[in-house]
């Protein structure tokens, strides 16, 4: 059974920066497509970043140019750099791991942005 952890959530102020990491195991890493998703209190969870197993990358408009999606497979480790944090980023963030149909969640790691 895949598990996921993510850590390296935090608080910071606007502007700042975090990296979070999600530690995948129980299964063969570099076969899993990796994503980020984050929800708000109150909204739904949404997509944020996504890195295919041959490191293509994907990203939602709201945070084109500030984060990065990135896999370690030798690690089994998915990472999101944020910069330029905002306010509006404050949110749980998820990691996922897709493989066909089979779809894995992390428990989340909270990320609170101060203005």
């Amino acid at each position: 059974q895949v598990q996921l952890v993510e850590s390296g959530g935090g608080l910071v102020q606007a502007g700042g920066s975090l990296r979070l990491s999600c530690l995948h195991s129980g299964g063969t890493f570099s076969s899993y497509a990796m994503a980020w998703f984050r929800q708000a209190p109150g909204k739904e969870r949404d997509l944020v970043a996504i890195i295919t197993t041959g490191g293509s990358t994907n990203y939602a408009d709201y945070v084109k140019g500030r984060f990065t999606i990135s896999r370690d497979n030798a690690k089994n480790t998915v990472y999101l750099q944020m910069n330029s944090l905002k306010p509006e980023d404050t949110a749980v963030y998820y990691c996922s791991a897709v493989r066909g149909l089979s779809r894995y969640w992390g428990q989340g790691t909270q990320v609170t942005v101060s203005s």
